[in-house]
């Protein structure tokens, strides 16, 4: 039989095989979804996010295990939220590594429900209502994508390619947006925008490390202001070096 040369080309669909950790949040939030369709809707007002629960019941779980159940009327809220963790999360991860991509996705999944938590104050209708799905979490990974690979193009619609910065812009708008209206078609603008808040302001804070920041600006501006008491003034030669120069050249010739 004939064998014929390679040509060496392959094709790749996606950011290739899964990281360890979005491997692990995929299985459990598949998992919990078969099992929530099987337990009903006890599990979804259990472990879902009610304002009401949190605040009247102390039900303080709720911000953390919201997270990792969908909408029970159909696969499609489940499949959406999966397949943006894959193509997001897998190449965060392999950036940061398991370790860190892991504490991020889980502090801007929480920090969405605090800010949900926070407008069902000020918010007419989502104090009553329950929130589940990763979504919010999700959106910390965008806002980190878009950070991270700002040119990266992302297929709007899966037809129009535009830089991952362009796309986050677009989408913060939008949950900025609907999150003023309020709940709208069982979407959770308020989680989302949370998503993309906390992430940035979590990025931004050297990596999570936001007390190092202030401590970083609070020793400079305590060494200016040293500086300025005692006249302290960056080294370097000026024209008074020059003028000592030369009049000490004259005098030894």
């Amino acid at each position: 039989m004939a064998r014929y040369p390679s040509s060496g080309v392959s094709y790749s669909f996606g950011p290739g095989a899964l990281t360890p950790a979005v491997k692990v949040l995929i299985i459990t939030n598949v998992v919990l979804f078969v099992l929530n369709l099987i337990v009903g809707d006890a599990m979804t007002l259990r472990l879902g996010l009610s304002p009401q629960a949190v605040f009247e019941q102390f039900a303080l779980w709720q911000p953390f295990t919201y997270m990792f159940l969908h909408s029970t009327g159909g696969v499609g809220h489940v499949l959406i939220n999966m397949l943006s963790l894959w193509m997001f999360g897998t190449e965060l991860e392999r950036t940061w590594g398991t370790r860190f991509f892991t504490k991020y996705y889980l502090i801007t999944g929480i920090g969405a429900a605090a800010t949900s938590l926070v407008l069902s104050l000020f918010i007419d209708g989502i104090y009553y209502s329950v929130t589940v799905g990763a979504s919010g979490a999700i959106y910390g990974l965008l806002l980190g994508y878009g950070m991270y690979f700002p040119n990266r193009p992302i297929y709007l619609y899966f037809i129009f390619p535009i830089p991952a910065r362009v796309f986050v812009m677009i989408v913060g708008a939008i949950a900025f947006l609907s999150a003023l209206g309020g709940p709208g078609g069982g979407v959770a603008h308020s989680a989302h925008l949370g998503g993309l808040v906390v992430g940035y302001l979590y990025l931004k804070g050297l990596r999570g490390r936001p007390l190092d920041e202030l401590k970083y600006r609070y020793l400079r501006w305590k060494m200016g202001r040293a500086r300025n008491r005692f006249d302290v003034y960056s080294g370097g030669r000026s024209s008074d070096d020059d003028d000592w120069k030369s009049d000490w050249k004259k005098h030894i010739h």
